[in-house]
This record gives C-alpha cells, sequence and structure tokens, in this order.
C-alpha cells in the first residue's frame, strides 16, 4: 500500500521579505505550515516580532485560493524564541567574523526541536544562493548540518529582484520593509567561507551549542496569529 508523505515543515520567519513569499509558496502546494520565530527584542525592540506576526496575518487575511489555503494550512500559533543573551556570545573577537553562521546554526537546532514537536518533517527557509553571506553553498552546508530536517527552500535560485516582485504581489513588501534588525550585532565583514572546526570550537567556547539552545528554548512562548 502507497503512503503519501505528510507534508508538514517548520517556517523560520522574520520580518524580511523573503521568509513570507517562502512560506505563501508552500501554502500553495499544499503544505501544513507551522512558523518559528526568533526574538532579538532585548536588543532591537519589538519592531521584528511585530512585523512577522502582522506578514503571517496578512496571508491569513488574503482573497482568494492562497487565503484560503492559509486559513485551513497555517498553523494559528507562531513559536517565539528570545535569542538575544545567546547570540550575543558570538560578539566576541575570535568568533564575529563567523556570527551569521553561528546565529542560522542555532536557528537550525532550535528548529530541529521545535519542528520534531509540531510533527514536521521539513525545515522552511527563505534562503536564496549567495545573497548574503551565510547562504553561501559552503556556509549553508554548515548550517543545514545542525538539523535532521530535510530542507525547503523554495526561494534558493531566484534572483532578489523576482522574490521582491513577488512580495509585492502578495502585498507583504511594504509590511515588510525597513532595517533588518537580525544584523544589529553582526560584523562589517563576515565570513564567506566558514572553517567547520572552528566553528565547533567556538562554539564549545561560548558554552556549547546545546546548551545555548536549552538555554533559549526554556523561555518560549506562543502567540496566536
Amino acid at each position: 500500500m502507497h503512503v503519501t508523505p505528510s507534508k508538514v515543515c517548520i517556517a523560520l520567519v522574520s520580518g524580511g521579505i523573503d521568509s513570507p513569499v517562502a512560506v505563501a509558496r508552500m501554502l500553495n502546494q499544499g503544505w501544513t505550515v507551522h512558523c518559528l520565530h526568533f526574538s532579538q527584542e532585548e536588543i532591537t525592540g519589538p519592531q521584528a516580532e511585530e512585523k512577522t506576526l502582522a506578514l503571517m496575518r496578512h496571508l491569513l487575511s488574503m482573497d482568494g485560493k492562497l487565503g484560503e489555503l492559509a486559513r485551513k494550512n497555517l498553523n494559528r500559533t507562531i513559536t517565539i524564541v528570545p535569542i538575544a543573551q545567546q547570540l550575543t556570545k558570538f560578539t566576541e573577537h575570535w568568533a564575529h567574523t563567523e556570527y551569521f553562521i553561528h546565529m542560522k546554526r542555532m536557528f537550525h537546532r532550535i528548529g530541529d526541536v521545535v519542528g520534531k514537536e509540531k510533527q514536521a518533517t521539513h525545515l522552511l527557509t527563505g534562503e536564496n544562493l549567495g545573497q548574503v553571506s551565510s547562504q553561501t553553498l559552503g556556509n549553508m552546508g554548515a548550517i543545514e548540518q545542525m538539523s535532521k530536517l530535510i530542507p525547503l527552500r523554495p526561494l534558493l535560485a531566484f534572483d532578489k529582484r523576482y522574490i521582491i516582485d513577488m512580495a509585492r504581489e502578495l502585498g507583504t513588501y511594504e509590511l515588510s520593509v525597513g532595517v533588518e534588525v537580525c544584523d544589529a550585532l553582526g560584523p562589517n565583514r563576515p565570513t564567506t567561507v566558514a572553517n567547520r572546526e572552528w566553528l565547533e570550537k567556538s562554539e564549545q567556547r561560548a558554552g556549547g551549542m546545546d546548551f545555548l539552545c536549552g538555554e533559549a528554548l526554556s523561555k518560549k512562548y506562543e502567540l496566536e496569529l
């Protein structure tokens, strides 16, 4: 007997342009989506969280097929994980050029934990190849290894201009524009080619990835969309 695999993913969502477009594309393909947002409110203020909530609520309020699919398959609670204190560990001189890679590795490890709680099989991101330093092939490989969930990257090969056009068509672009606050602690010149051994040594020096993620997860909470 052939069993159709479930289409359930945990989506790493922010107040930026890319993640709402990625969520919309997977909703259009019949996926059930659970959203996870990483809060740096202690450092950046509440704007990123507010934008993220507004973006997901916009998808739920849309007319037409996408709105119907969102109301059916976009989970009405979003998991928020405060992570600012843990990210400050990677602003030390021995880790700062790899800051964004450490950040994304934490996101994926926590996404793995929360995703399994939601019975997700896949981890959805709005990553676009080469758009930023953490999205080179090598760096994405170092990030991807932190989760056993299968990666979903529906925007991987799209030109940024096309992603912006999709956001405008969805009506999310105007909600997304503004300073990307997740960059607040990042370096001026981030590395594009990370060394796995050095990443792991730095993470151990910061207390260990499991410990850092456990600390962050102990403060997680959920909000209604």
